[in-house]
């Protein structure tokens, strides 16, 4: 059964994402939260169905407040799949993007590209690091030996301070569909939403370490939540482009 096997797939894997990548978790986790200390927020971009992850931990009921996603719309998907495809391996627009939000020396962005390969998530690091931020990489190690679209020829897990592996294959895809060449059921999404909050949670430790109180966002769908959010809308609403 295709089902019972991507199941297992996923299970195993995330198992796998949990012993492997804590120590790069922890690394980032105290990088990001030095950074919050100093007033710093954490960037997130990502291309396609990686710009999910970016609205993951958005705006999120127990989610961490300081968190400034950078929202390309060309970039996604709902103004034209194929067309976000090619905007992803554009050379010149990173510095185009960044332009729009409000980054400063010291704070830490998170990049989200499965594949690092292409144009896109590897200029934005390099631009990023041109105004001084930290780069943390959220890829798969199975692109290594693969060429680079950027003119560079680096990948973005050479350009990054940190990298999260997802370790998921080549392809993306998990299960292989009987009788064809095909295999199908992606596992960056659900691998990428696990690592991705594990760092979040490990964010809020590293916080309390340095006795800062870890601004959270309660579900407005709980009594006082509206009421608790509004003191962190009203403190980042001015620096948080699409708060």
């Amino acid at each position: 059964m295709l089902e019972k096997q991507y199941a297992t797939e996923i299970y195993e894997r995330l198992r796998k994402a949990e012993e492997t990548q804590m120590d790069a978790i922890k690394e980032a986790a105290r990088l990001i939260a030095r950074s919050i200390q100093n007033d710093g927020l954490l960037h997130l971009f990502g291309c396609g169905h990686s710009h999910l992850l970016v609205e993951e931990v958005f705006y999120r009921a127990g989610g961490l407040v300081p968190i400034n996603p950078i929202f390309e719309s060309s970039a996604m998907l709902h103004e034209g799949a194929v067309k976000s495809s090619k905007i992803e391996r554009m050379q010149g627009y990173a510095v185009h993007i960044l332009d729009n939000y409000i980054l400063k020396e010291g704070e830490v962005i998170l990049l989200i590209s499965n594949s690092g390969i292409n144009s896109l998530p590897i200029e934005m690091a390099i631009e990023a690091k041109k105004k001084g931020l930290q780069v943390i990489a959220l890829t798969s190690s199975a692109y290594l030996q693969y060429d680079s679209r950027h003119p560079s020829g680096k990948k973005l897990y050479e350009l990054a301070d940190i990298v999260i592996n997802n370790q998921l294959p080549y392809g993306d895809a998990l299960v292989e569909v009987p009788n064809t060449q095909m295999k199908m059921g992606p596992g960056s999404t659900v691998i990428g939403a696990f690592l991705i909050n594990l760092l979040m949670v490990s964010i809020v430790e590293e916080l309390q370490k340095l006795d800062v109180e870890p601004p959270i966002f309660v579900s407005g769908n709980v009594e006082g939540g509206m009421e608790s959010n509004q003191k962190h809308i009203k403190q980042y609403q001015g620096r948080i482009k699409h708060l």
